[in-house]
Parts: structure tokens; sequence; C-alpha cells
């Protein structure tokens, strides 16, 4: 034992006691309970080490160990893949895919909580060094909060206001609103739909919204989560109880047709409103230069 060996037990400890606050099985049930659990908790754990280590190599000038604590950092981009290729195979079995945006958000959230944890347990460690372990606990406490902010992003109810609207057919055409969502001939069909069919209309807040809303993968994470947490009434090779979500052209809302097993107003629209608003799927068409030079976008 030398100095460096309670500083470095008390990084790894916190990256640790980090990597588990930012594993959640909620649900979607990913990741799965509990082997896919101990993947994560192994990978955070070697996360926790290398930002631990890094504050004694620099002190001792152990310049080479940065280079290839470097080295070792870029190698959680596999993490990424790891999820991208798991999900991707997963997807393939769903009755409401989640869609290739979502899992890409998906993979890089697991990527990005590894660095939240090197980066907790590198000040936490730093302090122990410079100060103490008062101070130490600390920077831990200010580690976690930077980890809580960064945990999610923003949410579909930030964006949109979310309106419920009975679906109902025009002929052969399903509608929500006076948006047209798919056609459907058989009567017994359209008796199912109804019986068991929820419509929803969001109505985006700004012209950002309307960009972002309009993503085709945004629109299919709102159809997953959903069709997850209040369960879906169909199988495969049903095209007609398939759940979608259409587009408004001219102001740009965007109507839900969903048919879950449980029937809940307010509980669907707390789940749409929780969605995730994917950053693979964020737009910002007012940030343009060419946009500020016109008249405001609404």
């Amino acid at each position: 034992m030398n100095e460096y060996t309670f500083p470095i037990l008390f990084g790894v400890f916190v990256g640790v006691v980090t990597r588990l606050y930012l594993l959640k099985t909620d649900y979607r049930q990913y990741p799965t309970y509990l082997h896919g659990k101990i993947i994560h908790i192994a990978l955070g754990f070697i996360a926790a080490g290398l930002g631990t280590i890094a504050v004694p190599a620099i002190m001792e000038k152990e310049f080479a160990a940065i280079t290839f604590l470097a080295l070792a950092a870029s190698q959680f981009r596999d993490v990424r893949n790891m999820e991208r290729n798991t999900l991707n195979e997963l997807d393939q079995y769903e009755l409401v895919p989640r869609g290739k945006t979502y899992i890409e958000g998906i993979a890089i959230v697991f990527e990005g909580r590894n660095y939240l944890v090197i980066f907790t347990s590198f000040v936490s460690t730093l302090a122990y060094l410079v100060w103490n372990i008062w101070a130490a606990v600390i920077a831990s406490i200010i580690g976690l909060l930077v980890a809580r902010k960064f945990m999610s992003g923003s949410r579909l109810k930030d964006i949109v206001d979310i309106e419920y609207v009975e679906p109902h057919f025009e002929g052969a055409g399903l509608y929500v609103d006076n948006i047209y969502i798919m056609n459907i001939g058989l009567p017994a069909r359209q008796k199912e739909i109804l019986r068991y069919g929820m419509g929803f209309v969001l109505k985006p807040k700004n012209f950002n919204a309307r960009s972002t809303i309009a993503n085709l993968g945004q629109r299919q994470a709102i159809l997953h989560d959903i069709s997850t947490a209040l369960g879906v009434y169909r199988d495969s090779g049903t095209p007609a109880l398939v759940p979608l979500a259409k587009r408004d052209l001219d102001d740009g809302r965007v109507g839900i047709f969903i048919l879950p097993q449980e029937k809940d107003i307010e509980k669907a629209k707390a789940i749409i409103g929780n969605v995730p608003t994917l950053e693979n799927a964020i737009r910002m068409p007012t940030e343009s230069e060419a946009n500020k030079k016109g008249r405001k976008l609404r």
C-alpha cells in the first residue's frame, strides 16, 4: 500500500456507484435483468478504474500511461456498437419496433454514461489527493449531480401539446381528427379498430418542434414506447392492426393511432409525453442563417 491506494479505491468506488445510479431497467426492460446489467456494471468498473488511475499517472509524470489510458477509453466506442448490434437483432422480433433512430440514441447514451463515470472518478480522486477525503466526498457529489443532469435529455411533452381524439372512419379511410391514417376496407377490422383504437394529436409548440416530430424515427419511438407500456392489440401477420403515426402536411401536427390492450387516456398521454426527444431527430431550422434573415418562423 502507498499514498495512492485509498484515493484509487475511493475513486473506483464512486465511479461504480455512479454507474449503478445511471443504470436503470424500466418498462422497456432494457438493459435486461440480470445478465445485461452485469455487462454494464463490469464496463462501469473499468471506466471508473481508467478515470481514477489517470490522476496518479499525471502526478507521477507517467505520460506514457496517460496515452495508454486515452487509447483504452477510446475502446468504449465498442460499447455503442455492442448495443446497436444487440438492439437491431432484437428489433426484428418486436410487434412494434423501436426503429434505427431510437436504437442509435440508446447506443450513444450507453457510451456516454461510461464517460460520465470516468469524469466522476477523476474529479473524486483528484480532490482526495490535492485536499482530503471530505473534499473528495464533495467532488463526488458534484460529479453525481452532473451525471444526473446529463442522464437524459428533453421529453416530448417539452415540445408538443398532446390531445386525445377518438379515431373515426370516413368510408374506408381511418382518420384521427382530420389526419388520414390508413385504408381499412373490411367491416370486421373497422369494428375492432373502433373498439380498441385510440387517437392522439401532437401539436408542435414551435417551428423547431414541427421539424423534430416530422422525423420518422421520432414517430416510431412514440409508437414503440406506448405499445410497450400499454400493450398492443395485434399479432404477426395483421397489418391492419399496426399502430401508425401520420403527419398533417398543412400545419405539421402528427396524428398517433394505437391499439393498446389497456385503454387509459390519461396514462397514454403521460407515456407519450415522457417519450425521449431523440438526439438524432432534433432539428433546429430557426437557427439557420438564411432563416434568421427572413421573417420569424413560428
